[in-house]
């Protein structure tokens, strides 16, 4: 398992996959994801590419311009890695959330598009369209809950996330929040609101 990664223990057999944003570590969501997931297993990983010595998920040409190939290729790692995980750790592998953060959003919007099967759902915090090509891969009601914030500056670029979800099968609750690009106390009520509603299908 070629991520750096750091797990906490819940009690309970849902994962949440915690993917920091830009300049974050595999710790910046764990005291968020233990408000809104109390009994979870915590998985935090950091991203593997370095701008500036902050580490992201992929690299990025300008602010919202993407390596597209690499976006891809980590977006795929990443799944990968949820199998890995789960085999290493005892984890349900059919019980994997993936939980982001802007540029973790990001990764995990262009992981759950590419390959649904390594995902039970997605949590995405302010995310934006990172890919240029959206794939036709149905999601087959796959939960994904989208927070974004209306005074974020990067909100224009998060208009067709969405759209797109909602077009390949995907069950979408979306909340545009009174808030800039930071998490807010809204945020977490609404995660750990959408998480609390999650059910499983029987193995």
């Amino acid at each position: 398992m070629n991520w750096i990664h750091h797990l906490e223990r819940g009690t309970s057999d849902l994962t949440l996959l915690l993917l920091h944003g830009t300049g974050g570590n595999e710790h910046q969501l764990m005291e968020f994801g233990r408000q809104v997931a109390p009994n979870a297993n915590l998985l935090g990983v950091r991203g593997r590419s370095l701008e500036e010595g902050a580490p992201r998920f992929f690299r990025r040409f300008t602010a919202t311009k993407y390596d597209q190939p690499h976006l891809l290729s980590e977006g795929e790692a990443l799944a990968q890695f949820v199998g890995e995980a789960a085999q290493e750790y005892g984890l349900d592998a059919k019980k994997f959330v993936a939980l982001g953060y802007s540029n973790g959003a990001n990764i995990a919007l262009a992981s759950l598009a590419h390959h649904p099967e390594a995902w039970a759902g997605a949590v995405l915090l302010r995310p934006v369209m990172p890919m240029d090509d959206t794939p036709t891969i149905p999601l087959n009601g796959l939960p994904v809950l989208v927070t974004s914030g209306a005074q974020d500056s990067y909100q224009p670029f998060a208009a067709p996330v969405v759209p797109y979800l909602k077009a390949v099968g995907a069950n979408v609750e979306e909340h545009l929040l009174s808030a800039g690009h930071e998490l807010t106390a809204q945020d977490a009520q609404l995660t750990a609101a959408w998480l609390g509603s999650l059910t499983f299908p029987s193995a």
